[in-house]
């Protein structure tokens, strides 16, 4: 790949699993009143045909990863399992006094942390007494996080009896420094443990994220870890750049220097010789930085133009709903956002006073609405169209102008009413995103809010 367009494009820019970004949402305008009105609009509109999607986070781990930036709580201690379940229980109760008729579970991912903190039975737990107040939809996604040294033989089976039928694991780098660097020293024969198990239960899908650009990571670590992966043939790779963020608070990234980084131009090299290596071996590059042989649903949902992409990351089928669960999660009613509280024991107490525990939101305007489809579809079939008037905004054409050095770069198509990523472009789609992104455009952030683009 060109330096040049390293150098000139590697700028500080969101990942776009919304529009407005969080940075910019407008809190004088949110109320916790206006997201329950919307919310109550999107699920009356949708929850017949779509049903909803559930986010449940399981912030606990028993040790820090120093590449996280996800919210979690440290501890060893797993009496606080059930404490933790209790809450999020009664916090899926608090929205469903919001409705006249039960939710149709589509989808539900438990995140984390590490959701295999808990144990099997209370994951059993957990998920009938959230079955029990809802009904599970036709064709439902159900998915989970699992770390390869802890997620057991009975995890994968309770939840698959469940419903549950896809899991991710977290593998980032084989490379034992990098491993120690990162706190996440996992071998190799740990994930093809968990992903042969995984298979044996009857799991349709299996997922490996890797992560480039970590601390003392060379592109031979990266080549090593490619080729090991493709060595179990997981459904789908989520090949992660890197985001360095250490200036978020509560984040574990503080266990090596900037200098112990690779360069962007590095960086870079390393994505593209395994985005290369994926591609030879029958992976197919699905939005941005994920990959999928084409008997995964989600290489299906591209293909037939359905995929789509939220807090959650991205999925083979949309909701309008999207209600996240427990400490600092976001939820989505299409209309507007709204984010949990993040101390865990302010969480509980609010729940347990009988308020939904949430602490700051955004209501979406007429124009947000219009930039949000634009910047879903870039990030999700790399490309985007205006020629439908509902489409059209008028800065539309200020923000053409702005996309015209891309396109002498080869990075975009401009036509009349439509825009295509170009192959060598899909690398930048998160620059080409950038000038649509008004509200970051309007007000310009002093310091550094976002990870880098390379």
């Amino acid at each position: 790949m060109c330096s040049s367009l390293i150098s000139k494009y590697n700028v500080a820019g969101p990942r776009y699993t919304s529009y407005p970004t969080v940075p910019y949402w407008d809190q004088d305008s949110f109320s916790v009143s206006g997201w329950k009105e919307s919310l109550q609009k999107s699920f009356k509109e949708s929850n017949a045909t779509e049903g909803i999607s559930l986010y449940i986070h399981l912030p606990f781990c028993e040790s820090m990863c120093t590449f996280c930036g996800c919210n979690k709580r440290i501890t060893k201690n797993h009496k606080v399992e059930v404490p933790y379940m209790e809450s999020v229980i009664k916090e899926f109760q608090l929205y469903l006094a919001l409705f006249e008729e039960k939710p149709r579970i589509k989808q539900i991912h438990l995140g984390g942390g590490t959701p295999t903190f808990f144990s099997a039975e209370n994951l059993e737990y957990l998920m009938t007494q959230i079955f029990s107040m809802a009904d599970k939809a036709h064709d439902v996604e159900f998915s989970f996080e699992g770390h390869p040294n802890n997620t057991t033989f009975k995890h994968l089976s309770t939840l698959n009896k469940l419903g549950f039928n896809r899991v991710c694991y977290g593998v980032q780098d084989y490379n034992i420094s990098v491993q120690k660097a990162i706190n996440r020293v996992q071998p190799f024969e740990n994930v093809l443990q968990a992903t042969e198990n995984a298979r044996a239960v009857g799991y349709e899908s299996v997922g490996h994220d890797i992560i480039y650009g970590l601390p003392f990571q060379t592109i031979e670590n990266v080549i090593h870890t490619i080729e090991k992966t493709i060595e179990l043939r997981p459904d789908r790779i989520a090949y992660y750049s890197y985001a360095h963020v250490p200036w978020i608070k509560g984040n574990g990234q503080r266990g090596f220097k900037d200098s112990d980084l690779p360069s962007a131009a590095i960086k870079r090299q390393q994505y593209e010789i395994g985005k290369e290596l994926l591609a030879k071996a029958g992976y197919v590059e699905i939005g941005m930085d994920h990959f999928a042989l084409q008997t995964d649903s989600l290489y299906k949902a591209q293909q037939t133009g359905t995929i789509h992409r939220n807090f959650m990351g991205y999925n083979s089928s949309k909701t309008q709903v999207m209600i996240g669960l427990g400490v600092s999660s976001i939820s989505d009613s299409w209309y507007s956002f709204a984010q949990n509280v993040k101390n865990l024991e302010e969480y509980q107490s609010l729940v347990e006073d009988g308020e939904i525990p949430v602490y700051r939101g955004h209501i979406l305007t007429a124009e947000d609405l219009i930039i949000r489809k634009h910047i879903s579809n870039l990030m999700c079939t790399f490309e985007t169209s205006w020629s439908d008037d509902s489409l059209y905004f008028k800065e539309l054409p200020d923000v053409l102008s702005s996309l015209i050095e891309l396109e002498q770069d080869n990075l975009l198509e401009l036509h009349s009413n439509k825009l295509m990523v170009t192959e060598k472009g899909r690398a930048y789609v998160r620059n080409i995103c950038l000038p649509f992104d008004l509200r970051l455009q309007r007000k310009m952030p002093e310091t550094q809010l976002f990870s880098m683009t390379v």
